[in-house]
C-alpha cells in the first residue's frame, strides 16, 4: 500500500450501531461460557437481579442499592460483549469493502471464438471455458491458458523475476495467472478457474462467518484468568465465613459486588476484542490471516526472508544510465533512446523516456504517434528544441513487440531502434566478431553488475547501451534498520547470481542473502534456522515457494501468486505488496504487548479495590481498618457501588486501546518490561484510586445511596 490505511472511528455509526445490537445477542450464556470471567459476572448479575426483584416484592432490604449494583453488573457484561462486537464489526466492514471491489472488476469476454469482438462484463460473471481478450496495460482477469497471440507479461509477483516473460499459445509458455499484467501486444485466454471459487471469495466468507479460534497464548491467558476467578471466589466465600464469625452482616449483594470487582474483569472483558483487533489490523492492511496463531508468531519472529524482486526492488527494471560508444555524446544517445522508446509502453520503455527527459533534460516530442500499420505521417521535433517549422516527418513507428523485442521510429532517412542486444545486432547486420570493443565492454559491464543491457542503433550504426537495473526502493534500508533494532535478522532470497545478489543486498542493507535459490534451498534454510530455535517469516508467491511458505512459522503469500502458494501460506496479502511483512511483524508484537499490558493493568486494579471495599465491609467490626480508607470514601455502600461502577466504566475506557493496540517501540525486553510495569502496573494502581474517588463524589452528590 502506498500509505497506511485509516481505521474506522469507534464512533462510526456504520460500526457502532450494529455492534450495540450484537452486544445484546452475545449476552447468550452459550456464547459467554467461552469467556469464564465474563460468564461468572453474568451469573452474578442474574443472582443480584433476582435479589433486587425480591427486595421490591417483599419490601425488605435496600432495593435502590441492589438495583444499582445489578444494573452496573449487567453493564459490565454488556460493555465486554460490546468491545468484542466492535472489533468484529470493523473486520466485517472490510469484508464489505472487498466485496464491492470485487464486484467492480470487469473482463473483456470474446463474443465468438474467432475474431476480437468483445463485450465487457463483470469478472464475477466469467465461467470456466470463457475466452477473454487482454491487451497491453490490462490485468489478466483469471487463471487460464493462452489460446491465441503472443505477449510480454509482467509476472514478477509470481516468479520473483523482474524481466517480463513471453506468453504464447501452445507449449509450456501458455499458462497465465490472474492478477499479472500484459505489457505489450495482446493474448486470448481461456479461463480455467471459476471466479466464484477464488481465494478472495473464501476470505470474505472467512471474515464474515468463520469462528475465530483461540491461539495458544490466548488459551494460556484464559486459563490464568479462570484460575484467578476461582481463587477470588474462594476468597469471597472465606470472607463471608469470617464476617459471620466476627458478627459482621454481609448481604449476598455485597459479596457479589466484591467478587466481580476483584476478579480480572477488565482483561476478561477485553481479551476477545484484543485478539480480534489484532487480526482486524491486518485486514485493514488488506492482509488476511487464516490462522490467529500466525499473527502471534509474527510478534516473535527472529528471521525474515524476503524475495528481492517486488519486495526490496521495484520489480520492473528501470533505466539507470546511458553509455554511448566513442564518437557519440550522451545527449545524442539520450535523444535516440527517447525517440526509439516513444512507441514502447512497457515499464522499461517508460523508464527510458523518464531518464532522458529527467536527468538528461531532453524534450519529449508533443505528437500523437501514428498506428504502425497505417501510412500516416506526423511532424516530429527531433533533438529537443527544434521548432515546428523545421520539424522532421515520421515515416514509420515501430511499437515494441514481444516477438521482435525491438521498438523504434523511422524518419528523414534515419532508422532508430532500441531493444535486446541480440535483436539490435540482428537489425544492424553486424556479426558478432565485428561488434566494436567499446560496445562489447559496456554490455559486459552492465551484465556484471546484475543489470540488463539494451542496445540503441541508428540504421547499421551502434550508438550505445542503456543500463536497466533493479532499483532498490527508497527508504527500504531504513526499514531494515528498524527490523534490526527489533532483533530481527533480514535475509534476501533471489535467483540472481551471487555477484548481483551481493551488490543489491549491500545497497538494500539486509543482513544476509541467499543467491541462486531453488525451492529446496529455501526449505532447507528455513528448517536449519528453526532447528536453532528461531521463528521464521517467509514471503513468497510462486508455486516453487509453497514448500517454504508451509514450513515457515509465518508464511505470507501474494493474492496475485499461484493457488499453491496461497494454500500453503497462513496469511495472504490482497494487495500483493510483500513489504507489508514489516507491518505484519509490528502488528504481531502489538498484539502480544497489548495483552500483556492490559493484563498487568487489570491485576494492578485489584490493589485499589482492596482499599476501597475491604475497609468498607469490616470497618464497623474492626474500627482500626479506618486507617486503610485512604480514599476517604463516604460510606460502605458508597464505596461498594463506586467500585462496581468504576469496574464497568474502565472496560469502555480501554476499548479504543484494545482495538488500536499498544504502540510498539524497538527496545530490549528488559526496557520493555520496565516500561510496562511503570505505565500499566503503576497506572493500574493509581488510576482506580482517583477514579473510584471521583465516582464516590458523584454518587453522593446525586444521593444514589
Amino acid at each position: 500500500m502506498s500509505s497506511k490505511p485509516i481505521a474506522p472511528s469507534l464512533l462510526d455509526p456504520a460500526i457502532l450501531l450494529p455492534a450495540i445490537k450484537a452486544a445484546f445477542i452475545k449476552l447468550d450464556p452459550r456464547q459467554l461460557v467461552r469467556n469464564p470471567v465474563i460468564f461468572v459476572t453474568e451469573v452474578v448479575a442474574a443472582v443480584v437481579t433476582g435479589l433486587f426483584v425480591r427486595d421490591i416484592a417483599t419490601g425488605t432490604g435496600s432495593p435502590l442499592f441492589s438495583g444499582q449494583i445489578a444494573a452496573w453488573l449487567w453493564f459490565t457484561v454488556l460493555f465486554a460483549t460490546f468491545a468484542e462486537a466492535v472489533a468484529e464489526g470493523r473486520g466485517k466492514a472490510q469484508a464489505d469493502s472487498l466485496r464491492r471491489t470485487k464486484s467492480e472488476l470487469t473482463a473483456r469476454k470474446l463474443v465468438a471464438d474467432e475474431g476480437r469482438e468483445t463485450q465487457t462484463i463483470p469478472a464475477t460473471s466469467l465461467k470456466v471455458g470463457d475466452l477473454v481478450l487482454v491487451e497491453a496495460g490490462e490485468l489478466i482477469p483469471g487463471d487460464g491458458e493462452v489460446v491465441e497471440g503472443v505477449a510480454s507479461v509482467n509476472e514478477s509477483a509470481i516468479t520473483g523475476e523482474s524481466a517480463p516473460v513471453i506468453r504464447e499459445s501452445g507449449g509450456d509458455r501458455s499458462a497465465v495467472t490472474g492478477g499479472t499484467q500484459v505489457l505489450s501486444d495482446w493474448i486470448k485466454i481461456r479461463i480455467g478457474v471459476a471466479p466464484g471459487d477464488t481465494f478472495v471469495d473464501r476470505m470474505i466468507a472467512l471474515i464474515e462467518g468463520a469462528q475465530r479460534q483461540k491461539t495458544p497464548n490466548e488459551i494460556a491467558l484464559s486459563i490464568l484468568l479462570s484460575g484467578l476467578t476461582l481463587i477470588f471466589l474462594v476468597a469471597v466465600v472465606t470472607l463471608w465465613g469470617l464476617a459471620g464469625y466476627s458478627g459482621t452482616v454481609l448481604s449476598v449483594t455485597v459479596l457479589a459486588a466484591l467478587l466481580v470487582t476483584l476478579i480480572p474483569t477488565t482483561i476478561g472483558g477485553l481479551l476477545s476484542a484484543i485478539g480480534i483487533a489484532g487480526m482486524d489490523r491486518l485486514v485493514r492492511f488488506n492482509v488476511i490471516a487464516t490462522s490467529g496463531r500466525a499473527v502471534e508468531a509474527a510478534g516473535d519472529v527472529d528471521t525474515l526472508l524476503l524475495d528481492k524482486t517486488g519486495t526490496i526492488t521495484f520489480g520492473n527494471r528501470m533505466a539507470a544510465d546511458f553509455m554511448p560508444v566513442p564518437g557519440v555524446t550522451e545527449a545524442e544517445l539520450a535523444d535516440a533512446a527517447l525517440l526509439a522508446s516513444l512507441a514502447d509502453e512497457t515499464p522499461e520503455g517508460r523508464s527510458i523516456a523518464a531518464l532522458a527527459t529527467g536527468e538528461f533534460g531532453r524534450q519529449t516530442p508533443d505528437v500523437s504517434l501514428p498506428a504502425s500499420d497505417k501510412g500516416e505521417v506526423l511532424a516530429l521535433a527531433v533533438g529537443g528544441g527544434a521548432s515546428r517549422a523545421g520539424a522532421t516527418r515520421i515515416d514509420a513507428v515501430i511499437p515494441f513487440a514481444a516477438e521482435t523485442r525491438l521498438s523504434g521510429v523511422d524518419f528523414g532517412g534515419r532508422r532508430l531502434r532500441k531493444g535486446a542486444v541480440d535483436s539490435v545486432l540482428k537489425f544492424t547486420g553486424i556479426r558478432d566478431e565485428n561488434v566494436p570493443n567499446e560496445f562489447r565492454r559496456a554490455v559486459d559491464q552492465v551484465a556484471r553488475t546484475g543489470g540488463t543491457p539494451l542496445a540503441v542503433a541508428d540504421g547499421p550504426r551502434l550508438l550505445g547501451v542503456i543500463h536497466l537495473k533493479d532499483v532498490v526502493k527508497p527508504g527500504i534500508k531504513e526499514r531494515f534498520a528498524a527490523l534490526r533494532a527489533m532483533g530481527i535478522r533480514t535475509v534476501m532470497v533471489t535467483g540472481d547470481n551471487p555477484v548481483t545478489a551481493a551488490a543489491i543486498a549491500s545497497e538494500a542493507g539486509v543482513d544476509d542473502f541467499l543467491a541462486e535459490a531453488t525451492p529446496e534451498d529455501k526449505l532447507g534454510y528455513i528448517r536449519k534456522e528453526q532447528q536453532g530455535g528461531r521463528l521464521i517469516a517467509m514471503c513468497g508467491d510462486g508455486t516453487n515457494d509453497a514448500p517454504a511458505l508451509a514450513q515457515a512459522d509465518v508464511g505470507v503469500a501474494m493474492q496475485t501468486g499461484t493457488q499453491a502458494a496461497r494454500e500453503a501460506a497462513n496469511m495472504v496479502d490482497l494487495d500483493s505488496s510483500p513489504t507489508k511483512l514489516i507491518e505484519i511483524v509490528e502488528i504481531g508484537k502489538q498484539l502480544l504487548m497489548t495483552r500483556g499490558s492490559l493484563t498487568t493493568f487489570s491485576i494492578a486494579n485489584d490493589v485499589a479495590k482492596y482499599f476501597a471495599i475491604i475497609p468498607a465491609l469490616f470497618i464497623t467490626t474492626y474500627p482500626a481498618l479506618a486507617a486503610l480508607n485512604v480514599m476517604g470514601l463516604a460510606s460502605p455502600q458508597s464505596a461498594i457501588l463506586s467500585a462496581v461502577i468504576f469496574n464497568a466504566l474502565i472496560i469502555v475506557a480501554l476499548i479504543p486501546l484494545a482495538l488500536k493496540g499498544v504502540k510498539y517501540r524497538p527496545v530490549g525486553a528488559a526496557a520493555l518490561l520496565r516500561r510496562n510495569l511503570a505505565v500499566y502496573g503503576l497506572g493500574g494502581i493509581v488510576l482506580p484510586f482517583a477514579g473510584i474517588k471521583l465516582v464516590d463524589l458523584a454518587v453522593n452528590a446525586l444521593n444514589l445511596v
